[in-house]
């Protein structure tokens, strides 16, 4: 069974994003630990660049397994503001720590309406399955 922490919000794609602490606009984002396992070891992550503006449902990255290669969706609209750096050399992170070390990227959300989109963990629960 997948861990789903209650305090995240979800995507159909198997994204997770964690809300800005004291309501900032900036959010974490990453992959869920169905997702990670899905996949099985990842060995690669491809990230857009700090600055990037993207849109919500947009590709904004890969991540690479050693069984298939995985698109990763942006949750929300907006500016990416940093990348997690610490995948370039440790990909596996993403498997270890879905929810922690394993983050994706940081997203300053253009449009706060679009969080009331994304699914609360027992929605994703049932989902995910």
């Amino acid at each position: 069974m997948s861990e789903v922490p209650d305090t995240l919000k979800y995507t159909a794609e198997h994204e997770w994003v964690r809300l800005g602490e004291g309501g900032s606009s900036t959010v974490r984002v990453g992959i869920t630990d169905y997702a990670q396992q899905a996949l099985g070891d990842v060995v690669y992550v491809s990230l857009p660049e700090v600055g990037a503006d993207i849109a919500a449902g947009a590709t904004i990255g890969e991540v690479e397994s050693t069984k298939s290669v995985s698109d990763v969706f942006a949750p929300l609209t907006g500016s990416v503001t940093a990348r997690n750096e610490a995948l370039d050399d440790q990909p596996e992170l993403i498997n270890s720590d879905p929810y922690g070390e394993g983050w994706i990227l940081e997203i300053e959300v253009a449009e706060p309406g679009e969080l009331d989109s994304l699914l609360d963990a027992g929605a994703y629960g049932t989902l995910a399955g």
